[in-house]
């Protein structure tokens, strides 16, 4: 029957629980898009090994492992089958397109969670669950194994006869499968209350909220479990305090409602537990127990005796709490703002580029009048010349070059040349920052997405972008620079020196610029963006210090190796006096510097380099996206990546594989939603039991 590849995946879908078609079309339920049929067989195609009649069909290993990637090498083995068979409807072995395309529609569904388990849990695929299917998976858990359920209690009973051979329907599974946890901690509960006294102690109240609540538990909360329950006195914990625990943090959006109430939905006030608790008068479902708990939490945090929404938002876990449906709306919202930004008129984006221009340059002039004395020191540190010709070297290191120019030219001197280094910096780097922003934004793929060899093009374009523009400037800078070296020469101007190259001379060593320009952008840029993540904090935002040490720290590898270039663009630069060796082009410098110095001549300057773009990028990119904060204006387009929090909880479920489309995107959070709400925490590596 799935062989034929004739069924409408619906129709398959409603073989294994009861859906009416015509009800889900008059919804139109258009969360989350539906992958394209021909996307979606070519895709099939390229995983599935197994041919038959000239049918193609997966096996499990296909779809689990080299597919959804969701369980490696040497997993278990039943999990691996669980999982898998809730795509095999036929229950065969093997999976055909038509079975992969209705899975594909399980997952757009709103209650694809509840969904999912329900086909894990039918084992024959016959649309009902028996006793022993639900108990055969429920002691298949690594919950099951700390806390094993008793499959003989009136719970079991009552959803499944008193011979437990009553079968239950889809609709009916997903109140069993909510209720589930419920009862696993009341069993919990009475299988430690030793003496039948309604009691147990701090440490079992504990071991049972960390193994059966722990997706209601926030770092905070977990840590401080002990300290709260021993909080009134009390050495041991009653029935009554354990289920008006677990009941606030089941109904903390509730607990919200009732604070908005008492403030009239000011969310800046502080109130007390009498007015939380006159006003929770209102709400049947809120106890007196309940607020106190309530603020015996937040008593650990502050001594204030009142509680703020920020405090109520707090005890609230942002992880496990995302429902395949939130995150399909969420997705929706992604792809909205992704289809609006590819859908902006051109003078939207080019109103977005003129924006990031000026904010560029005021960014580029920061951070370049920071770090000007290091780059003069380097400057002068490249151009000097160890040659037979040339005489005592006039500086032993950097440092001696600093205070030299101190000594002989002021602290003035340090900034020699600044006044066109100002000019050009500023166009310089904001066409390297818009570029870089504007090629990141075309390269980045629809679902958010942007691999690592497309920021490298998008920073080497912004690299050479930025040459032709900059280089007549920078060599104006450099002779302006070691101009102080040669005492009693007329005094050289920008003027001067632009008369005496001419406008072909201002482009000289242009080759060496892009020698070092490309490959320093192609480095910085996807290591800034990488670093930035990976300092952002848990909801994915990045403070004024994390984007400072993101840039500085990305500035050091694109500044050093690139080195070698910019000490052949300096010589080329920068006019040669009497004596010292002349240049005739990129491989000649390069000959005859290895000829007359070594190999480590073309390395000069490279702490100077390293210690002056490090810290300068550093400044710029920190004032670039603090900008772009401060003065934040809506082009349709993406704001800066850790501008504002997220949920990067969110961010590692959904899949970023080009293959994972339509419904397929959602698959990892939907398998991790159904182990973490469900309890199904089944074992992902091999183990001694045999199925």
């Amino acid at each position: 029957m799935a062989a034929n590849g004739k069924d409408h995946p619906l129709e398959i879908v409603s073989k294994v629980w009861p859906i009416k078609t015509a009800k889900c079309e008059q919804r139109k339920v258009e969360v989350f898009n539906r992958a394209d049929p021909e996307q979606l067989r070519e895709i099939f195609l390229k995983y599935a090994s197994v041919v038959e009649d000239g049918e193609h069909y997966m096996t499990y290993g296909d779809l689990i492992q080299k597919y959804l990637n969701f369980l490696g090498e040497g997993c278990d083995e039943f999990t691996l089958k669980l999982f898998a068979s809730s795509v095999d409807t036929s229950r065969d072995g093997k999976i055909s397109f038509t079975e992969f395309q209705a899975f594909e529609a399980v997952l757009c569904l709103p209650d694809a969670m509840y969904a999912l388990a329900f086909q894990v849990f039918d084992r024959n695929g016959n649309g009902y669950l028996s006793c022993d299917e639900f108990e055969d998976i429920i002691k298949h858990t690594t919950l099951n194994r700390e806390i094993p359920f008793n499959f003989n209690s009136e719970f079991i009973k009552l959803h499944f006869g008193k011979d437990k051979q009553r079968k239950i329907t889809y609709p009916e599974f997903t109140q069993l499968i909510h209720d589930f946890h419920e009862e696993h901690a009341l069993q919990a509960f009475r299988r430690r209350d030793k003496g039948d006294t309604g009691y147990i102690n701090a440490k079992d109240f504990e071991e049972i909220m960390c193994k059966l609540k722990s997706y209601l538990l926030t770092p905070f909360v977990k840590e401080n479990l002990v300290t709260v329950a021993m909080g009134g006195g009390h050495r041991q914990i009653s029935y009554s305090y354990f289920t008006a625990f677990v009941s606030l943090l089941n109904n903390l959006e509730l607990i919200q409602k009732v604070y908005l109430a008492c403030t009239r939905r000011d969310k800046t006030m502080e109130v007390t537990k009498e007015e939380m608790l006159y006003q929770a008068q209102e709400f049947a479902q809120i106890t007196p127990l309940e607020i106190d708990i309530l603020f015996q939490l937040v008593g650990l945090k502050h001594q204030t005796g009142r509680v703020t929404f920020e405090d109520i938002t707090d005890l609230s876990p942002a992880e496990g709490r995302e429902t395949p449906y939130s995150i399909q709306m969420r997705i929706a919202q992604e792809k909205l703002a992704l289809e609006q930004g590819t859908e902006r008129t051109v003078f939207l984006e080019i109103l977005e580029s003129v924006y990031r221009f000026t904010l560029g340059s005021i960014a580029g002039a920061t951070g370049a009048t920071a770090v000007y004395p290091i780059d003069l020191v380097k400057t002068r540190m490249q151009n000097q010349r160890t040659g037979p010709m040339v005489g005592e070297l006039m500086y032993k290191n950097s440092w001696d070059c600093f205070k030299k120019v101190i000594r002989h030219e002021g602290v003035l001197g340090l900034y020699r040349g600044l006044g066109p280094q100002l000019v050009g910096v500023c166009p310089e780097k904001a066409i390297k920052l818009t570029m870089n922003d504007l090629m990141r934004d075309k390269l980045t793929r629809k679902d958010g997405y942007i691999p690592l060899w497309a920021e490298m093009i998008a920073g080497g374009t912004a690299g050479a972008s930025q040459v032709m523009f900059t280089n007549p400037l920078e060599i104006v800078k450099i002779r302006l620079q070691v101009a102080g070296e040669v005492h009693g020469k007329a005094k050289v101007s920008a003027f001067t020196v632009i008369k005496e190259l001419g406008f072909m001379g201002l482009y000289k060593g242009s080759r060496a610029c892009f020698l070092r320009d490309i490959p320093f952008s192609a480095i910085y840029f996807p290591a800034y963006a990488n670093t930035k993540k990976a300092l952002a904090d848990e909801n994915g935002y990045n403070s004024w210090g994390t984007l400072l040490l993101s840039a500085t720290i990305a500035g050091m590898p694109a500044a050093a190796i690139p080195t070698p270039a910019d000490v052949i663009k300096t010589r080329l630069q920068v006019q040669a006096r009497t004596g010292q060796t002349a240049y005739n082009g990129v491989i000649d410098c390069i000959r005859k510097i290895y000829r007359e110095e070594g190999g480590w001549a073309f390395w000069k300057g490279t702490p100077a380099r390293v210690f002056r773009s490090s810290p300068q990028f550093g400044v710029t990119l920190l004032t670039y996206e603090v900008l772009q904060r401060l003065f934040y204006v809506d082009f349709g387009g993406r704001r800066p990546e850790g501008s504002e929090p997220q949920s990067v909880q969110l961010e590692k479920q959904l899949s970023r594989n080009p293959d994972h489309i339509g419904g397929y995107r959602l698959a990892l959070a939907t398998f991790n939603g159904m182990e973490s709400k469900f309890g199904l925490c089944l074992p992902k590596f091999k183990s001694s039991i045999q199925t």
